[in-house]
């Protein structure tokens, strides 16, 4: 899940400084092998893409001998790939929730009212007749003095919280990061941290305006076989979210009924309050060991062979999965076709382009949409060395409908990379702006995010919010439409007469620029002042 399109206008120009003025290059990249490498991957024959399955065989031995016919030589050690080891559980949760209290029992239905998943390795794990306890956003931030579990054994309880963090439309840019989303905002973190806890269960209240997007890629998202890779940190026995509605009615149900329970839980003194009533929902697993892969290649340099660039796109989408309108292959084809596609372009450009001084690598990473996990995978165990590691440019779910005037970048102010994308940007006369969204914690929803968590910076930019051609009002319209039909459903799918790559093409050759840059000259980007992953660069 990540940032396809943003809003806003504000235009930022910082200055380069320290480093090379712009390589030039003298190539463009392809537009057609983009479009040829996307029809391709984005077919039907690559069934959607999902680990531990056939279509990550075609995926993957795909990508290998497209790599191969560029020149481009295996990069790690004489092999294409990472073996990303993996534990893929399919859970079959109980057709229904029970909430039960002394004067009220009633169920949510699976799907439409719930969903539920476990990443504990077993048979079977439940809930019985756990309680229930409404922990606000369900944080524990030292740092901003917030306990949403203070004075609670958690111990057999489950607790429901709200998605994103205190600051998120609070109008106090103090709280938190005001509208800004923490990483304390993401629901990865939300069953972290109540795992740490020692609860049995977490239930997640959906809202579509904070969480970014609706009801319907919780339920395509938290349905059907889940990957996660092995670990000896705590985890709760299921994993949950409910539907706004029938949060509402739970909370209904309780002593809080009446009560703004949102306004309450944005209070700093708030404490966990018990909710009177009891949870019930069970899950059976089928559980298969298994080995993922990432795809690495690698173009040597020529001086300083160990300084690396690192591209990086996840291959990876949702396989066949759920009928909708008769379509059960989910092709990911902007999400993330684009990007995989975009690699071997970008690829194709420094080979014709020529020798670069330092080291050009490209990884296509697993497990994306199942939490980041190929790349979480590399960060444990990187193939190369982070502290000589330059850079990292992350490509993912490219689309615009035209050439575009803006780079928006996400999580501008981080680094310098800032510097180098509009450095490039201006060459394509293209202004940079931040994302007008940071409510949405899109920093925290793709690959880059594991590699600056290793002190690398990185940079995760694409064109979305004005046209050359088009409007902003057109580009945000396209934007809802993506969003609304299309985002993690089979209806993400490539079609060569109306696909239009104009746009992706020239985000492609702005990310093929800075790359070029980089690995022409001996300057290590760096982390700004007040960025949280200076200290771990340094």
């Amino acid at each position: 899940m990540k940032h396809i399109f943003t809003i806003g206008a504000l235009v930022l120009l910082a200055s380069c400084g320290n480093h090379k003025e712009q390589e030039e290059a003298t190539v463009e990249v392809d537009q057609h092998t983009l479009a040829n490498h996307i029809e391709r991957l984005a077919s039907d024959e690559f069934l959607g893409r999902k680990p531990f399955t056939e279509g990550e065989t075609k995926t993957v031995n795909y990508l290998r001998d497209e790599f191969k016919k560029l020149g481009v030589e295996p990069g790690n050690g004489n092999s294409y790939f990472q073996e990303v080891p993996m534990v893929e559980i399919d859970g079959s949760p109980s057709e229904k929730m029970t909430i039960s209290g002394k004067n009220t029992h009633f169920d949510l239905h699976l799907l439409k009212d719930f969903v539920a998943t476990t990443n504990q390795v077993t048979e079977e794990v439940a809930l019985d007749d756990s309680e229930l306890v409404f922990a606000g956003y369900g944080i524990v931030a030292p740092e901003y003095g917030w306990n949403d579990y203070e004075g609670i054994d958690w111990q057999g309880k489950t607790a429901v919280v709200l998605i994103n963090d205190p600051g998120f439309k609070s109008g106090d840019s103090t709280l938190f990061k005001g509208n800004e989303m923490t990483y304390y905002g993401r629901w990865t973190y939300k069953y972290e941290e109540a795992a740490r806890q020692g609860a049995d269960g977490l239930i997640i209240i959906h809202d579509t305006e904070p969480a970014s997007y609706g009801w319907n890629v919780v339920e395509s998202g938290w349905s059907g076989a889940r990957l996660t890779i092995e670990s000896d940190l705590p985890l709760l026995k299921v994993e949950s979210w409910v539907s706004g509605e029938s949060a509402q009615k739970i909370i209904d149900a309780s002593p809080m009924k009446g009560q703004d329970f949102k306004a309450l839980a944005r209070n700093k003194d708030f404490k966990p309050v018990p909710l009177d009533l009891t949870v019930s929902v069970s899950i059976r697993n089928q559980i298969k060991k298994d080995v993922s892969k990432n795809v690495v290649a690698l173009i040597p340099g020529t001086k300083r062979k160990d300084e690396v660039i690192i591209y990086s796109a996840h291959w990876d989408h949702f396989g066949v999965g759920k009928p909708i309108d008769g379509d059960s292959i989910y092709n990911g084809a902007v999400d993330n076709a684009s990007g995989t596609a975009g690699l071997l372009a970008i690829a194709e450009a420094f080979k014709k382009n020529g020798p670069t001084e330092r080291s050009v690598a490209f990884i296509a990473l697993t497990g994306e949409e199942q939490g980041l996990l190929g790349s979480a995978y590399y960060a444990e165990n990187p193939i190369f060395d982070p502290k000589k590691t330059v850079a990292n440019i992350n490509i993912d779910a490219l689309a615009s409908p035209g050439k575009m005037k803006d780079l928006t970048i996400t999580g501008y102010g981080h680094s310098e990379m800032d510097e180098y994308a509009e450095e490039a940007a201006l060459k394509q006369n293209r202004y940079i702006i931040p994302d007008p969204d940071p409510e949405k914690g899109y920093f925290f929803r793709s690959d880059h995010f594991n590699f600056a968590k290793i002190g690398i910076p990185a940079l995760y930019a694409s064109g979305s919010y004005e046209g050359f051609d088009k409007s902003i009002e057109e580009i945000k319209a396209s934007k809802d439409h993506y969003l609304a039909h299309i985002y993690h459903q089979p209806g993400d799918e490539y079609d060569p007469e109306t696909t239009e790559l104009s746009g992706v093409r020239q985000d492609l050759q702005l990310f093929f620029e800075v790359g070029l840059k980089l690995s022409n000259e001996d300057y290590f980007p760096k982390w700004y002042e007040g960025s949280e992953f200076k200290e771990i660069r340094e």
